[in-house]
């Protein structure tokens, strides 16, 4: 048997058609056009996030949120078209709505609404953007930073450096907290007591200074200083200050308060400990007498 004898029975081997879609044989040649297919898709996606999206990105100064947006859906883009040409290879049309639908109610019937509905949830996420990579957000009692969007899940790493994965549904249907939305900027409230006997005009002035010495308040909005109310031993006052960044809220109030410590000890401004009245009652009841 010659060579060519051989190609050609392999070639008649790979081109018989082992079932049929739509009326269009399938055989184990169209199969592996649309394996090809799909892994030169895969490929390409990933070269054009790695190499081409972030060259060109550089050149606009884009947000990080706004380059994991247009990455993403980039890549769906160029994905979906990888799968349309592989189903058209092997006789799938799916040019029509009906058969999407098809299979997503198939999906539906074999349990996948969840899957579905994170699906959805996560294309939400990327055109409606509520949240975006890069937000600090707070999603129950755990706060942290996204770090990636997916089809199915959103990454949040916390502040303990733990990843959370949080199904995008959790974005879309309960209330979340975005540190980070529209406007970055974040009021920080400090609530501190001074003894009654303290110099009122100095302490405002104390406070003013600590805020305007640390380089992380923001001085528009300028800080303020308010007597909120005469509480039971001390003058409750209050520091507002703007952060430019929410992340840095813990290390900014830290920082404040160390800062206030030292600025009311050089002024000899007291804070007094909380005081309590005890009253006590002479004599008792002779029955209780021993």
């Amino acid at each position: 048997m010659t060579p060519k004898d051989i190609f050609m029975s392999f070639q008649e081997a790979v081109k018989y058609p082992l079932f049929s879609i739509n009326q269009t044989p399938v055989s184990a040649m169209s199969i592996m056009v649309f394996l090809v297919i799909l892994l030169l898709t895969i490929l390409i996606s990933r070269l054009v996030k790695k190499k081409l999206l972030k060259s060109i990105f550089s050149k606009f100064n884009l947000e990080i949120g706004i380059e994991f947006t247009l990455t993403r859906i980039t890549q769906y883009l160029i994905l979906m078209t990888g799968l349309f040409l592989g189903f058209q290879s092997i006789g799938i049309d799916l040019s029509g709505l009906a058969v999407i639908v098809g299979f997503l109610s198939v999906g539906i019937g074999f349990g996948l609404q969840n899957v579905t509905s994170n699906f959805v949830s996560g294309l939400i996420l990327l055109f409606e953007r509520p949240i975006k990579v890069g937000d600090r957000v707070t999603v129950g009692d755990k706060i942290g930073d996204v770090e990636n969007i997916r089809i199915r899940s959103t990454t949040i790493r916390t502040l303990n450096n733990i990843s959370i994965i949080v199904p995008n549904t959790e974005f879309i249907s309960n209330s979340v907290i975005n540190w980070s939305h529209g406007d970055k900027r974040m009021r920080l409230d400090l609530e501190i007591g001074v003894s009654y006997n303290s110099d009122l005009q100095k302490v405002i002035n104390a406070l003013t200074e600590v805020a305007k010495e640390n380089l992380e308040i923001l001085q528009d909005p300028p800080p303020e200083v308010l007597l909120r109310e005469f509480g039971d031993s001390a003058w409750n006052m209050q520091l507002r200050v703007w952060l430019p960044d929410p992340k840095r809220f813990d290390l900014v109030k830290s920082d404040l308060n160390c800062a206030i410590v030292g600025k009311f000890r050089e002024n000899e401004i007291e804070i007094p400990f909380p005081q309590r009245d005890l009253h006590l009652r002479t004599g008792f009841s002779k029955s209780t007498q021993i």
